[in-house]
């Protein structure tokens, strides 16, 4: 089996969800956390790749996911092998401070997984190099956001584009 659903009771999970935000080998529990809650907020499932950098059920997770933790529409990949299978055939858009293009110019559709890296070293550089990625623009000395406002950042102009409806547009 390529993951594992976690959380909320299998039949409460997200059956088709707008999006899949996944987190490669994340780090800081309270970044996971805030991930978690957003991802709560806006209807979408949640992934991590493991290995991480901490325990699922640490304090300081459900901490920065508050009491929605609970809520969360999880899927833990046990491996990267177990990832790259569930990932076949989806559009994946991977984030890197090192992309090329600007986040603002990818075309999100229903169904996209959003990968994002670890909080100290990104993704690996030859997966960034093989398959491309888009980078948050940044001036001044900042060379990257934290992962967690990065997450937000393009969850939500992915939303606009595949929920015009709940933006208004």
């Amino acid at each position: 089996m390529p993951g594992t659903w976690r959380c909320r009771a299998e039949a409460d999970l997200i059956s088709d969800p707008d999006l899949h935000v996944v987190l490669y080998h994340p780090e800081i529990p309270p970044n996971t956390g805030n991930i978690g809650r957003l991802c709560v907020g806006v209807g979408i499932a949640l992934h991590v790749v493991h290995p991480i950098g901490f325990s699922m059920d640490e304090r300081n997770l459900r901490r920065a996911g508050l009491d929605y933790w609970k809520h969360v529409d999880l899927m833990e990949h046990p491996d990267e092998p177990a990832f790259w299978r569930w990932a076949q055939g989806r559009r994946l858009h991977l984030f890197s401070s090192h992309g090329d293009r600007p986040y603002t110019q990818c075309r999100f559709q229903v169904g996209d997984a959003l990968l994002f890296g670890r909080e100290t070293v990104g993704l690996p550089k030859e997966l960034v190099a093989e398959q491309g990625a888009w980078r948050i623009p940044m001036t001044g000395p900042t060379r990257s956001l934290n992962v967690s406002n990065a997450v937000a950042v393009v969850v939500y102009q992915a939303l606009q584009q595949v929920r015009s409806e709940m933006f208004g547009g």
